[in-house]
């Protein structure tokens, strides 16, 4: 039986708690065959973003079209875009490719504050890479930008969740980690409807890469035939494990760990 095949389109974390490492080492947990195509390297500890690359453009195609070609995609994510003009790329290359479903985690800047796109790459997230979306994963911050108004509050996220999925995703998940209170739940909107995925604040400090963790998960399901709705809230479920078993490494904030459900079997 052929193994379902995930793409992850982003930047490479050399502490390997978020950006590509943090992608595969989901969809290998999924029982998913990761493949990628690499925008950055990063020099990454658990203190931030440290140096930072770009891989070319041409090379981002690249790597896009010699995976696809070879061993077809059955869902793809993005993460770390670096520029206006690798999202571009990207965006034409899914287009011309045909790659889908795709799950886009519009990361902006690190969990540090380290800048990971460009103000030109937001508008061509929102008017090239958006249209082919099947799922969305911003947080707060990603909200806000690509619904160009604030979000502070559950009636922010629902409006933003709007917002975005009328620019063409068929399913938007505006995270809640960054709201104040107790809880920590997640926005879904799909299928014209809210559902909210509640979930208790975990006392997790260890929480790096867990955005990337999210839409990774996003995408296994998705490789693996899951519809839209039920691979977000089977994603959220799966996270939390991760977050909750969030690794002490380094000596700032440690990463989640994917690999959950292995340690615990």
């Amino acid at each position: 039986m052929r193994r379902p095949v995930a793409l992850t389109i982003a930047g490479s974390d050399s502490g390997a708690g978020a950006g590509i490492e943090a992608d595969l080492k989901t969809f290998e947990a999924y029982g998913v065959w990761g493949t990628a195509a690499v925008t950055a390297v990063t020099a990454q500890n658990s203190l931030g973003v440290q140096a930072s690359q770009a891989v070319s453009p041409e090379m981002v195609r690249a790597q896009m079209s010699s995976v696809t070609a070879d061993f077809g995609v059955d869902a793809a994510k993005t993460g770390m875009l670096v520029s206006a003009q690798t999202a571009t790329t990207v965006a034409q290359t899914v287009a011309q490719l045909g790659i889908g479903p795709l799950v886009v985690d519009p990361v902006l800047m690190s969990s540090h504050g380290d800048e990971l796109l460009d103000l030109d790459g937001i508008d061509v997230l929102r008017e090239q890479l958006l249209p082919l979306a099947t799922v969305v994963t911003p947080n707060l911050s990603e909200a806000a930008a690509l619904a160009q108004h604030a979000v502070e509050d559950r009636a922010g996220m629902e409006e933003a969740a709007r917002v975005i999925a009328a620019l063409g995703p068929a399913a938007v998940v505006v995270t809640g980690g960054h709201l104040d209170g107790d809880s920590s739940p997640d926005c879904l909107y799909v299928d014209g409807a809210v559902r909210w995925l509640e979930a208790p604040r975990l006392p997790a400090q260890h929480n790096h890469g867990s955005g990337c963790v999210l839409s990774a998960a996003v995408c296994s399901e998705l490789a693996r035939g899951m519809d839209p709705g039920d691979a977000c809230l089977a994603a959220k479920r799966f996270t939390e494990r991760a977050i909750a078993a969030g690794l002490p490494l380094g000596s700032a904030t440690g990463p989640v760990d994917p690999g959950w459900e292995r340690l615990s079997s």
